[in-house]
């Protein structure tokens, strides 16, 4: 991790190694902006007065190794960001207060960092104690802690829960409805018998148009024809002055038969001339029945227009055409056989809604038992590393109650309790900081370093593994003696299950890390800045000499954090 301009770190890089690494230094050295660097990188809420001095932005940047299939590398591939080398993450914080920030090489929103970092890091500080100031995490944390057991039955639960809640889905959505289902029914059915009743036939409409005004004009249309025929072909109606088209393009053709051999030209028109003829012919036989085929009916016409004004308001009401009134009159009618089904689909969901229910009330309560069973397990240990953690008179209690709810399940004795998909339970971390008081739920009872060293226990015991790194600020506060080793043990054992960073002034804790950083402060007298850097050997037992004593010089110091070192410090992960 590389963290510039951040508070009094100008430019500094941490290579944070596997297991436990503690970050140490003077007070006001900028320990803490180590750790508020982590938080920026992983979405915490940025604020300009984190930004140098004098300087325009703050800049941290990290890289993680992680595996491809680790949650937060797909998260990262699905913000558009490489992942095959690692994460690489970025977070800009400008002195107006902005701020930017990229994954895997993509600029992304502050939120993706978020959720990256709910994969990576568990961060626990006085002001960063979410796990235990959201009550929801209290029944994370157990049934972490329960294992299999309460995995599998909230499984079951789960299951029974999400059938049981799709059947009520269903049958309230057909219950609830029963009015306006019947108001449905009643206008179906009286549209489907007027439809019915009128009988549409497809393209009906058009067929009564061209009938109408066939009908309307029938005196003209046979008057048209007879005229027409009398001038291709005569007619007892026709003028004796007026000579028909058939007869003239008779004489035309004789006229041209006696020459019409002696040139081929004058013999092709003789031919088109008699085409003509026949053509005349024929077409006045048509109009001729045509003619005669005119009914002049008063009756059938007043009929036709009736069956259009009757089917010109069926079709303004159900559709533009025949065709789609009648499409719609096949959908009404399923819709119909569907809600009179309703009845016999409503008493099948009850019975399986009661099924179910009492299915979700079995399962529910071997959650319950599995959980209080885990939850007297879970207070009884974490009890006893408190123990070593300073917090000697300390008891912790893991409650596991049901909430009551006037319109939540019934249990069947008369108890109704509120239902989630996690199961009926509402869980609470209690603590009791001190031998005689009344134990409070754990944010309310303890302070800020309590807090922490509370969660160490929890991470400890629990050793869930959920995140590859847990951060720990101000987690000896008020610890020293004795106690501060057995918490130096317990943060070391931590770390061998997960990467641990430690912000710590206790030797006593630092004597156990595989990885030990220093931030030093410097000055010119105008400008404060401070840099981190890895020691060992020499350095290392000096900076714990500096840590147990208040000086580096002083040969008993010296001596006692090299004793501490070869008792406590692990070899490290790396060899």
């Amino acid at each position: 991790m590389r963290i510039q301009r951040l508070g009094v770190i100008d430019d500094a890089e941490l290579d944070l190694s596997p297991g436990l690494n503690v970050i140490t230094g003077e007070t006001g050295a900028g320990k803490t902006m180590v750790v508020s660097g982590l938080g920026l990188l992983f979405g915490a809420r940025a604020d300009s007065a984190m930004v140098r001095s004098g300087a325009a932005s703050a800049v941290v940047e990290g890289e993680v190794a992680v595996p491809p299939d680790h949650p937060a590398a797909r998260r990262v591939a699905a913000a558009g960001g490489e992942t095959e080398e690692g994460l690489i993450l970025v977070r800009t914080v400008s002195a107006e207060g902005r701020s930017r920030a990229h994954v895997g090489g993509r600029s992304a929103p502050v939120g993706v960092l978020s959720e990256v970092g709910e994969h990576l890091v568990a961060v626990h500080g006085q002001a960063d104690q979410w796990r235990l100031r959201a009550p929801e995490q209290h029944r994370v944390l157990l049934d972490a802690f329960g294992g299999p057991e309460i995995a599998t039955s909230l499984q079951r639960y789960a299951v029974a829960h999400r059938q049981w809640n799709a059947t009520r889905e269903e049958l309230a959505r057909l219950s609830t409805a029963g009015a306006e289902r019947t108001l449905r029914m009643e206008m179906l059915r009286g549209a489907l018998e007027e439809i019915e009743a009128v009988d549409p036939q497809e393209g009906e409409e058009d067929d009564l148009r061209t009938e109408e005004l066939r009908l309307a004009h029938a005196d003209g249309l046979r008057q048209a024809a007879d005229t027409a025929h009398a001038a291709l072909s005569g007619g007892d109606d026709a003028a004796e002055e007026v000579r028909p088209v058939t007869e003239l393009l008779a004489g035309a053709s004789q006229a041209l038969a006696p020459v019409a051999e002696h040139d081929p030209a004058l013999l092709e028109l003789r031919k088109r001339l008699d085409e003509l003829s026949y053509l005349a012919a024929d077409l006045g036989g048509d109009l001729a029945s045509y003619g005669t085929g005119i009914d002049v009916d008063p009756a059938r016409l007043a009929w036709v227009q009736q069956r259009r004004s009757v089917l010109s308001a069926l079709l303004r009401k159900y559709g533009e055409s025949t065709s789609v009134v009648l499409a719609w009159s096949a959908q009404a009618a399923l819709e119909v056989a569907e809600l009179d089904g309703s009845d016999e689909r409503i008493a099948a969901l009850s019975q399986d809604e009661a099924r179910q229910r009492a299915e979700v009330i079995a399962a529910g309560a071997a959650l319950s038992s599995a959980r209080s069973e885990a939850a007297a397990r879970l207070g009884t240990q974490v009890g006893a590393e408190l123990a070593h953690l300073a917090m000697a008179g300390a008891e912790v209690e893991v409650t596991v109650r049901h909430r009551p709810d006037a319109d939540g399940l019934d249990l069947g004795d008369g108890e109704r309790v509120r239902v989630a998909a996690h199961g009926l339970d509402e869980v609470e971390i209690l603590l009791a900081a001190n031998a005689g008081t009344a134990p409070r739920t754990v944010t309310k009872a303890a302070s800020g370093g309590e807090l922490s060293r509370v969660m160490l226990a929890l991470e400890v015991v629990s050793a869930q593994g959920d995140v590859p790194t847990y951060v720990f600020d101000e987690v000896d506060a008020g610890v020293g003696g004795a106690a501060a080793l057995d918490l130096g043990a317990r943060l070391a054992q931590l770390a061998q299950h997960a990467q641990v960073i430690v912000v710590t002034h206790l030797g006593q804790v630092a004597a156990f890390a595989d990885s030990h950083h220093v931030v030093h402060k410097s000055s010119d007298g105008a400008i404060t800045a401070s840099d981190v850097r890895s020691v060992d050997g020499p350095e290392r037992v000096a900076e714990i000499a500096r840590m147990l004593g208040g000086v580096t010089d002083s040969p008993a110091a010296l001596e006692h954090a090299r004793e501490l070192l070869e008792e406590h410090a692990p070899r490290r992960l790396s060899g």
